[in-house]
């Protein structure tokens, strides 16, 4: 039988109505009536309807037994609901409505989905009254929606934001931890001249060492100055203590300035492997457009690195509170005090990392100076643990160390000279001819500054940083033998750092002019910093073992250790790599103190300019292998070496 509207009411209807819920609250109840004509029907069909937004197929009565317009009832549900309107709840039957006489009560099932995927479910019993046509009406009321709801309440979301966690280092330290800062301001009233105090502010600012990157914008400061208060307090810029240090002689006394110290949560410098990390900012407006189920306005939200890939782990779950709330005098909705549901905010998982402060900080200080793009990774021989990843210059977020794709020049020749000595093509005191230039299939090779050494051992060659006599060399490796002494080393290997890597390309196969390039680190192949501190790692250590950045959690699937490297050969490849350093083209390290020093410099040209060359750097002191890149750096002695010099003074003996 359809489903009709009640009649009209009538005051004897109003006295029943009142008389059998009265009835219904002291009397047992009966099984209900299935079939057609059972109130099971108006329950699906009010659920069905609060659900879409339409109650038009369903008779609605208020607790006197008069008549309600559906769309007056779904009005106030859609009001009740307040925040929550959006995403309507699951509506469900649980069981067969109860009857006594002309009164039902129907047990149902209230499940919302808020944010964050939280399911917050409740019961609620349901009200029919049988009318005059003997059709079966929903008795509306608000606390139909929640029990501790009336009319003119709202439901409102209020969220807390757990505790973020934080990257730890190899001790378990948290990298960034409160540290002092100061924020720059200006007070309008006390201002005499807007266009002098941009000027010495900005002047003062530039002076800063390391440079401010991004450099302070003060273009709108005047206009943020008149707009403001007289006595209001116009923030600039919050600067580091000990930025603020270098240039306080400088602005302090600057009439309107005015300066307030504070703490936040910091690295323990501003480029502390800042590319590597990422960023914990404000979210954004993109942040907020991806992901509105996520964040709201004000949340903390990691960007790029470390911060942005493991965000859910480290920002945990917020909190989140259905409120009740209803319109003050003003029209503005208040809280009541009453909480209909509550999930406590969930703190976030900490980030383990194999970092050490001390070697971040003497990459980071070792890059400093350098002007141009340029990288340095440093690896614990023993375990492979990633110590440093520290880039300079650049666009902000750009982790060079881990992810360039670049020639590695002569520092390849590491690779070379181990495949060469595997193949018992060459030996330590072998003599190799150097000659000043040497030419394959019609392409010319020359060494750098055009020098020649004539017939001399192998392992002068190799700390000469001879290209000619590795040229002459390269078709004793065949046309895949670079490949395989690079992938004994681990490159090209399928790496699981928990961020991006890239593990390098060697040339195989090519023809020989390619194959007499590559034994030098030109022709098409390409590593990153961090694939040539491993490789290096392995030729000090004996295995290649993959190099580790996150302790907890740890990566799923780490490519697997290698074959032990022949002893022989790398014990050969260490002592050429140890005279680079007595008596090649490394010798300015070495008077560099805490023990020796191995290592291999190389220059790469990088498109048909000779003179355009990146400059590389990789070696290993005590328990620590490193690799230096700088970009357009030129020679290598004049750019890559001093760096790792700077580097190694600063990093304790180990």
């Amino acid at each position: 039988m359809p489903l009709s509207y009640p009649r009209p009411h009538r005051p004897n209807h109003r006295r029943r109505v009142a008389a059998l819920t009265a009835t219904l609250l002291t009397a047992g109840l009966l099984a209900a009536c299935s079939g057609e004509d059972g109130p099971q029907r108006s329950v699906d069909a009010f659920l069905a309807g609060w659900r879409g937004g339409d109650l038009q197929a369903v008779g609605l009565v208020d607790t006197t037994g008069a008549k309600l317009p559906a769309a007056e009832v779904t009005r106030e549900i859609t009001e009740l609901s307040g925040e929550l309107a959006a995403t309507p709840p699951t509506l469900t039957r649980r069981g067969e409505p109860k009857v006594t006489a002309d009164i039902a009560t129907a047990p149902i099932r209230v499940e919302w989905k808020l944010p964050g995927e939280t399911r917050w479910a409740y019961d609620r019993e349901l009200r029919l009254v049988k009318g005059d046509d003997d059709q079966w009406q929903v008795m509306w009321e608000p606390r139909v929606v929640h029990e501790q709801l009336t009319k003119g309440d709202r439901m409102g979301l209020r969220r807390d934001t757990g505790p973020r966690a934080g990257l730890l280092d190899q001790a378990g330290q948290p990298i960034v931890a409160p540290r002092p800062v100061v924020r720059v301001g200006v007070q309008p009233n006390q201002v005499t001249d807007i266009k002098k105090l941009v000027k010495d502010l900005g002047s003062g600012f530039k002076a800063i060492r390391p440079a401010l990157v991004p450099a302070v914008d003060l273009s709108d400061l005047p206009d943020r100055v008149a707009k403001a208060e007289p006595g209001a307090l116009v923030e600039v810029v919050t600067l580091r203590e000990e930025a603020y240090r270098q240039i306080k002689p400088r602005i302090y006394d600057l009439p309107g300035t005015k300066f307030v110290s504070d703490k936040l949560d910091l690295a323990p410098t501003r480029e502390f492997a800042r590319a590597l990390l990422g960023t914990v900012d404000p979210a954004q407006a993109d942040d907020l457009a991806a992901h509105p189920d996520r964040y709201v306005a004000g949340d903390l939200v990691g960007h790029g690195g470390l911060q942005g890939r493991y965000d859910e782990r480290l920002r945990g779950g917020p909190g989140l509170t259905v409120v009740v709330e209803r319109p003050a005098e003003d029209g503005k909705l208040a809280p009541t005090g009453t909480e209909l549901f509550r999930r406590e905010p969930q703190p976030g998982q900490p980030l383990k990392t194999t970092l050490d402060v001390a070697a971040q900080n003497a990459a980071d200080g070792a890059l400093r100076a350098e002007p141009r793009r340029s990288a340095l990774v440093a690896v614990r021989i023993s375990d492979g643990a990633v110590l440093a990843a520290a880039n300079g210059p650049g666009p902000a977020g750009e982790n060079l160390a881990f992810t360039a794709q670049v020639p590695p020049g002569s520092t390849f020749k590491m690779v070379s000279a181990l495949g060469l000595l595997d193949r018992g093509a060459v030996t330590l005191d072998g003599p190799v001819q150097c000659p000043k230039t040497f030419t394959v299939d019609g392409r010319s090779f020359k060494n750098s500054d055009n020098f020649q050494l004539g017939s001399v051992p192998f392992r002068t060659d190799f700390a000469k940083s001879c290209n000619t006599a590795f040229a002459a060399l390269a078709p004793k490796l065949g046309g895949d033998g670079l490949a395989a002494a690079g992938r004994s080393l681990g490159l090209e290997g399928q790496w699981d750092l928990g961020t991006d890597a890239f593990t390098g390309k060697v040339s195989a196969g090519g023809s020989l002019a390619e194959q007499a390039a590559a034994s030098f680190g030109q022709g098409t192949t390409l590593v990153s910093p961090l694939a040539m501190a491993g490789a290096t790692a392995a030729v000090a250590r004996g295995r290649f073992e993959q190099p580790k950045l996150l302790v907890d959690p740890a990566p799923a699937k780490p490519a697997a250790a290698g074959e032990p490297l022949k002893r022989e050969s790398v014990e050969a490849l260490r002592t050429m790599m140890r005279e680079v350093i007595t008596a090649g083209t490394g010798s300015a390290l070495r008077d560099v103190p805490g023990g020796e020093v191995y290592g291999k410099t190389g220059t790469a040209e990088y498109d048909d300019n000779p003179a355009h060359t990146h400059a590389w750097f990789v070696g290993w002191r005590g328990d620590v292998a490193f690799a230096v890149f700088v970009e357009k750096g030129g020679a290598s002695t004049a750019s890559a070496v001093p760096i790792a010099e700077r580097f190694l003074r600063a990093l304790p003996a180990r």
